[in-house]
């Protein structure tokens, strides 16, 4: 090989193992930790163990947990007033919920049985099956984005249920084990993480947190029913640009805006 072409491979072997150390520094940055201020309240079931949250044309559509009190639950935000309820049979744990054209898709914790019903009637149009633990349900256009207790949230197709791909969720180099309820907003998915206070924003492409809402002092301990009633619910107003979360069995629903970290409330 001619010295020059010898010397321009090194030069590009170099300037790769350069842009990867980058890249590799790049990701090992933890991500910003955003704060929040609340703009207003709404009232929240104490009954409810919520597992599913998500809001349309007007109202929250909640999925709650626990054998025997497990229902989808239709909603006014400003009265809390019940619109819509199905319960659901007793040997079934409640999950993630999420709208999918006319109908709802909900799936349950170990039971490896989910349902699409009526988002209308809330009547059940059909059963299916799945592998694994039910945790979080959001959607994009095209697909469902589901978590199941671990770091992966797997990409489904909403006809048939099957995974497309998945991603492992990172920040900077630590793996966010618990993701549990979901949420798609502007082209993220924004994740509660199971007994904290944090929501992390993750990319869909490769996984890594974006950056994190610190909600510590959200509500009281003093108003939580028990170490259970934590942080899980996500819900978003695409059309007027409203972020609402809720915790399983809180008294309140709020409306924040996110903001910096040291930003006053």
């Amino acid at each position: 090989m001619p010295i020059v072409a010898t010397y321009r491979t090194r030069r590009l072997v170099q300037t790769l193992a350069i842009a990867a150390s980058f890249l590799d520094v790049g990701f090992a940055v933890a991500a910003p930790v955003m704060g929040y201020k609340i703009v207003a309240k709404y009232p929240h079931s104490t009954e409810n163990y919520t597992e599913g949250f998500f809001y349309l044309d007007g109202l929250f559509y909640e999925g709650t947990g626990l054998n025997g009190h497990s229902a989808i639950v239709v909603t006014q935000p400003k009265t809390g007033k019940t619109e819509r309820r199905r319960d659901m049979p007793s040997q079934y744990f409640g999950e993630g919920i999420v709208d999918w054209g006319p109908n709802l898709i909900e799936w349950t914790w170990r039971s490896h049985v989910g349902f699409v019903l009526d988002r209308f009637s809330l009547k059940i149009v059909r059963q299916f099956h799945y592998d694994g633990e039910g945790w979080g349900m959001t959607r994009t256009a095209n697909e469902l984005v589901t978590s199941d207790g671990t770091a992966i949230l797997r990409f489904r197709n909403p006809d048939t249920f099957d995974e497309t791909h998945h991603i492992v969720v990172r920040d900077g180099q630590k793996v966010i084990e618990q993701l549990n309820e979901l949420e798609y907003i502007k082209g993220d998915i924004y994740a509660n993480v199971w007994h904290t206070d944090r929501i992390a924003r993750i990319s869909p492409q490769d996984g890594h947190v974006i950056a994190w809402i610190d909600l510590a002092g959200l509500l009281p301990a003093s108003q939580r029913i028990n170490n259970e009633s934590v942080l899980n619910g996500i819900a978003y107003d695409v059309k007027k640009d409203h972020l609402f979360v809720t915790g399983k069995q809180w008294p309140t629903v709020f409306e924040i805006k996110v903001t910096r970290q040291n930003s006053p409330r």
